[in-house]
C-alpha cells in the first residue's frame, strides 16, 4: 500500500494589484476630448459617456445653425472645462481597467511580462485612433467659424443692400426733403467701409459710394438748379464725413455742379424766380466759395444784361411798366446784397431805370383810368424823387387825376409835359366864402391854385326853395376877397373845387365843373358857399 502525505488546502492567494498603463490613461482621455465620450465606451462607462452625449447635443443645439452672435463666450468656456474634466476622469479611469483588445485582457489576471508587451503594443492603434479623433472637435470648430464667418458676411450683404434700398427709394427728391433717409444710408456705409473693410460688403462701398453720388445729384442733371445746391453741398463735404479712401474719384466732383447750380438759382431769383436773399445768398455763396470759377465771373455781365433787357422792355411798352418796376425793385434788392465793389454801379443804374419806371406806371395807370392809384403814384413819385425833371410833369397828372375822380371826362387826355405856346387869356378866381378853397383844373394847362379863408364871408341861403332869389356873390370891395389869376390857354377845362370844412359852412362837398376858354377874353370865377351845399 503506497502511502503518502496530504497537506490541507491553504487560503487562496491574494488579489494581486493592477499595474496601471499611462498609455492607456492617455488613450482614454484622448477618446474623451473626441466631444463624444469615446475614452467612457471604451471603459464601458455608460453613465459618463451619456453625459458627454448629452453635453455635446446641448451645444449643437445652442450652436447651429451658425449665426453673426455666434455661441455665448460663457457657454463656450462651460463646454471646455467640461471636456477638460472628462479627459482628466478618462485618464484617471483608464489607468488601471482592464481592457480587452484583440481578445487579449491587460491589466488584472494577464500573464506579466509578455503579456503586459503585447498589451502596450495593442494600444498603439488605438492611441493613433484618439488622436485622429482630436480633429473632429478641431475641424467642427473650424467649420462652425467659417460658417459664422459666411453668417456675418451675409449680415453685412443684407445691411448693405438695405441701405441701397434707402437711397434708391428717395432719388431723384430734393434732399431738404430726402435728408434723413440719405445721411442713414451714408452711416452704413461708412461703418461697412471702415470697420468691415475686408468684407465683401466692405469692398462694394467705394462702388455704392458712387451711385449714392449720382443719386443725390440727381436734380443737377435733371437741371433743377435750386433744388439741387443742398444736395450738392451734402456731396462736396463728404471727405469730411467719410473716408476718403472710399471716395474713389468722388472727392471735388460736385464742385463744377455746386457752382453751376448757385449761378442758376441766383440769376433765375433775379428774374422773380424765389425770395430776393435767397437769390444773393446763392451768388454771395458763389462769390465766396468759387470766385475763380467761370460762374462767378459771368455774374457781372449778365446782371447788367439783365437789367438792359427789363429797361428797354419799358421804354418800348413791351411790358406792363407797373409790374416792371416791381420786377426792378426785387432786382435792385438782390443786386445790393452782393459784393459792392464790383456791383455799385449797377445798383446805381437800376436806382434810375427804377425811376424812370415809376413814372411810366404812373401814366399807365391813368390811361388805364386808374386815376386813384394813377395820383397815388404820382404823388410818391413827387416825395420820392425831388430832383427829378419830371417832377412838374408828374404833378400835373397827379392833379389830372384828381380831378378825373370826380370827372371822368377829365382823364380822357394826358397832361402834356410841356405848356403850349400862343396866346393866353386870364382868368380871376375870388373866394367869396368862409374857409380855404383849393382850385384843381387841367385842360390845355394843368395846375392847382389855393386861396385863402374870406374874413366875415358867411354861407349864402340856399336858392333851390321855390321863387328864392338867386344870391349876389362877391357884391363886396374887390379887396375883400382873396384872389388868384390864372392865365390859361384857349381850350376846354375841367375844375374842381376843393373846400376845407370851416366855420358857416354846412357842407365840405367838392365841386366840380368845366369851362371853355376862349381867345380875347377875360375871365372871372367867383367861389362861394351856401347853406347845405358848396359852389
Amino acid at each position: 500500500m503506497q502511502s503518502g502525505t496530504y497537506g490541507m488546502p491553504g487560503p487562496p492567494p491574494a488579489s494581486a494589484p493592477r499595474e496601471s498603463n499611462p498609455a492607456q490613461a492617455v488613450l482614454a482621455g484622448l477618446l474623451n476630448l473626441s466631444c463624444l465620450g469615446l475614452g467612457y465606451v471604451l471603459l464601458k462607462q455608460w453613465i459618463p459617456a451619456a453625459v458627454c452625449w448629452v453635453a455635446t447635443a446641448v451645444l449643437l443645439l445652442v450652436a447651429l445653425p451658425a449665426d453673426v452672435d455666434g455661441v455665448p463666450t460663457g457657454f463656450l468656456v462651460g463646454y471646455g472645462v467640461f471636456l477638460l474634466a472628462a479627459a482628466v476622469d478618462g485618464a484617471r479611469r483608464g489607468l488601471r481597467a482592464p481592457l480587452v483588445l484583440g481578445g487579449s485582457a491587460t491589466g488584472a489576471g494577464a500573464p506579466a511580462g509578455a503579456g503586459a508587451g503585447a498589451g502596450a503594443r495593442r494600444l498603439v492603434l488605438p492611441l493613433v485612433l484618439g488622436l485622429v479623433l482630436l480633429a473632429v472637435p478641431v475641424g467642427g470648430s473650424v467649420a462652425y467659424g467659417s460658417a459664422r464667418d459666411e453668417a456675418i458676411e451675409q449680415s453685412l450683404l443684407a445691411r448693405l443692400a438695405d441701405a441701397d434700398k434707402r437711397v434708391k427709394s428717395v432719388e431723384g427728391q430734393s434732399f431738404s426733403g430726402a435728408d434723413h433717409t440719405y445721411r442713414e444710408a451714408l452711416a452704413v456705409y461708412q461703418e461697412l467701409g471702415t470697420e468691415h473693410a475686408g468684407s465683401r460688403a466692405g469692398r462694394l462701398v467705394p462702388d455704392r459710394l458712387a451711385d449714392y453720388h449720382a443719386s443725390v445729384s440727381l436734380p443737377y442733371e435733371q437741371k433743377k438748379y435750386c433744388e439741387a445746391v443742398p444736395g450738392l453741398q451734402h456731396l462736396r463735404a463728404l471727405p469730411e464725413k467719410v473716408d476718403r479712401a472710399l471716395l474713389d474719384g468722388l472727392t471735388g466732383k460736385a464742385d463744377e455742379p455746386l457752382a453751376h447750380s448757385w449761378y442758376e438759382c441766383g440769376i433765375a431769383g433775379l428774374a422773380g424766380a424765389g425770395t430776393e436773399a435767397t437769390a444773393g445768398e446763392h451768388l454771395n455763396a458763389l462769390f465766396s466759395t468759387f470766385p475763380e470759377s467761370p460762374y462767378a465771373k459771368k455774374v457781372e455781365p449778365t446782371v447788367r444784361e439783365g437789367l438792359r433787357t427789363r429797361s428797354a422792355a419799358i421804354a418800348a411798352g413791351r411790358t406792363e411798366a407797373c409790374d416792371a418796376v416791381v420786377e426792378l425793385r426785387r432786382f435792385r434788392t438782390t443786386v445790393d446784397l452782393l459784393p459792392k465793389d464790383t456791383f455799385a454801379a449797377v445798383s446805381t443804374d437800376t436806382g434810375a431805370e427804377i425811376q424812370k419806371g415809376d413814372f411810366a406806371c404812373g401814366v399807365e395807370q391813368f390811361k388805364d383810368k386808374d386815376f386813384s392809384k394813377a395820383r397815388q403814384t404820382m404823388t410818391e413819385y413827387e416825395k420820392q424823387y425831388p430832383g427829378s425833371p419830371r417832377i412838374a410833369h408828374a404833378r400835373s397828372v397827379a392833379t389830372a387825376a384828381e380831378i378825373a375822380e370826380e370827372t371822368p371826362a377829365a382823364g380822357n387826355r394826358l397832361p402834356a409835359a410841356t405848356s403850349p405856346g400862343g396866346p393866353r387869356m386870364v382868368m380871376v378866381v375870388s373866394n367869396d366864402g368862409p374857409g380855404e378853397v383849393e382850385v384843381l383844373y387841367t385842360g390845355p394847362v394843368t395846375g392847382r391854385v389855393t386861396l385863402k379863408a374870406c374874413g366875415g364871408c358867411t354861407a349864402y341861403q340856399s336858392s333851390i326853395r321855390l321863387g328864392a332869389a338867386k344870391p349876389k356873390v362877391c357884391s363886396g370891395p374887390s379887396s375883400k376877397y382873396p384872389k388868384a389869376t390864372l392865365t390859361l390857354p384857349a381850350g376846354d377845362y375841367h375844375f374842381l373845387q376843393k373846400r376845407s370844412a370851416s366855420a358857416g359852412a354846412l357842407s365840405s362837398a367838392d365841386k366840380s365843373s368845366t369851362a371853355k376858354i376862349e381867345p380875347g377874353y377875360t375871365y372871372t370865377n367867383c367861389l362861394y358857399v351856401t347853406r347845405g351845399y358848396g359852389f
